[in-house]
């Protein structure tokens, strides 16, 4: 029951229209914050901004990497109806062909930009697009100010000079990190007297692995006091099925112990923590509603598997659950109540008619939208049930991957394989590192599921991937 005082903030907060910020991460894995377990990184300004917060444990995304999940966030549509279902523009063979999609996100959707603008707000993006290049850039999409996003999913070094043609060089070794923050705050402090919404969209903890040297030299010392330096992290794995590294084994990283991760990781929450540290001194932060996620899971088996995303299995690029569960921090003042945690599955289609519910707009009719608003869960619904969460990923991974659909209803997860037809079926709630197939144990559940899943990308008219003519075969021992 929500007590009167409680009850009219949160009237207050969305009868005058909050400024929204949303905050995302590129590869940052579930546990990579110590709110979510994590003891070998630092996030001391995320783990009390969870404290303020709702935190999420099932919250996703609708892709294992990245350009899919952030068309769906910007859409409110599945990445398998658009279609955008790769990083733009990965291509990769294996047994299959990898399946069509467009390299860009379509400007005939009304995007998340679009609609917040049409409804009286300001409109930035800062950071990573990789949503296409010109004619689909930000401003195209609605955001009236872009700083540093193009078609480049990767900075090319985090140290200035960047490179990037969307941003400006700043002094010589400037981080990345903190001058997107710096262009945040300005904005900020800059800003008209319309609410605001604001798309920062960190280019961390992406690759190249690049922190700043002293940060790497404590999570150095760090390690060795643990006694990580004198472990090996990795374990070498099965070949990649993909034609391009078939003969590369997948290397997954048991723990997490790599120092220029760590040091990446620690300067994001600072940078979170300046940032909230501005809201706080324009005396805006109990009128802003501040959202954290990722776009997909850590890179825990490819590209030197900077982090691990245990207990979750494998991670960016597959179809497990460390590919695609996600941090979710969701501060609302007068609507989450502080330390809160929610346990029901949400996605990333939501975004969109949550954000818009909570800025007091009304739905887009003209636009389908596949996310449901958990504005319910920020007000404590504990009755609100989403309903089931599909994946569609007809591609090969850079990380090990294979392509695959897949849907979740209640605590039952189904994975189903393209190459085979092969089913994995899990009980998330038992089992949540996915170690316990019961696809033959419980075949009527399975059976339901997949009936579920096949009928949605029949909805979703969704491209299926077709057999290569010329796979050679995978690669022998």
């Amino acid at each position: 029951m929500l007590s009167d005082a409680f009850r009219s903030q949160a009237e207050r907060l969305m009868a005058e229209r909050p400024n929204v910020i949303f905050i995302l991460l590129d590869d940052l894995g579930w546990a990579d914050l110590g709110c979510y377990g994590s003891a070998f990184y630092e996030t001391p300004r995320l783990d009390a901004l969870a404290g303020e917060s709702m935190r999420f444990t099932d919250a996703y995304a609708a892709a294992p990497v990245c350009s899919p999940t952030r068309a769906s966030i910007l859409t409110g549509q599945y990445p398998a109806r658009i279609p955008l279902t790769n990083f733009i523009a990965g291509q990769a063979r294996g047994r299959l062909l990898s399946a069509p999609y467009l390299h860009h996100l379509p400007l005939e959707h009304t995007s998340l930009a679009k609609a917040m603008a049409e409804g009286g707000y300001a409109a930035w993006h800062i950071g990573k697009w990789h949503l296409g290049d010109e004619p689909y850039t930000p401003e195209a999409h609605g955001f009236e100010v872009n700083v540093g996003g193009w078609r480049g999913g990767s900075p090319r070094t985090y140290f200035s000079p960047y490179g990037n043609p969307k941003l400006p060089d700043g002094p010589e070794g400037e981080y990345l990190t903190d001058r997107l923050t710096d262009e945040a705050i300005r904005l900020i402090e800059n800003r008209d007297s319309r609410p605001f919404f604001m798309h920062l969209s960190y280019y961390a903890v992406h690759v190249p692995i690049e922190g700043k040297p002293e940060l790497v030299q404590k999570y150095r010392d760090k390690a060795a006091g643990m006694g990580l330096d004198k472990r090996d992290p990795m374990e070498a794995g099965e070949y990649f099925p993909c034609e391009h590294k078939m003969h590369q084994r997948v290397v997954r990283r048991r723990f997490q112990s790599d120092p220029g991760y760590a040091a990446m990781v620690q300067t994001v929450d600072t940078n979170v923590g300046r940032l909230l540290d501005a809201l706080a001194a324009e005396g805006i932060a109990d009128d802003t509603v501040v959202m954290f996620f990722s776009d997909n899971g850590g890179l825990a088996t490819a590209e030197s598997s900077p982090t691990c995303n245990a207990p979750l299995s494998e991670g960016k690029g597959w179809m497990y659950e460390g590919a695609v569960r996600e941090p979710l921090i969701v501060r609302a003042p007068g609507l989450t109540r502080p330390g809160g945690v929610c346990r029901t599955a949400i996605t990333s289609t939501d975004f969109y008619p949550t954000i818009l519910e909570l800025a007091g707009l009304e739905p887009r009719p003209s636009q389908h939208c596949d996310g449901v608003s958990f504005a319910p869960l920020l007000r404590g619904d504990e009755g609100f049930r989403r309903g089931p969460i599909f994946w569609h990923y007809p591609h090969y991974s850079n990380q090990g991957g294979r392509p695959g659909c897949s849907v979740r209803e209640g605590d039952w997860k189904l994975i189903e394989f393209f190459e085979d037809g092969r089913r994995e079926l899990y009980n998330l709630r038992e089992d949540i590192s996915e170690t316990r197939d019961l696809a033959a144990d419980d075949r009527q559940r399975a059976d339901r599921l997949a009936g579920m899943l096949h009928e949605w990308l029949k909805r979703v008219e969704a491209n299926i991937p077709e057999t290569n003519p010329d796979w050679p075969g995978p690669a022998a021992d």
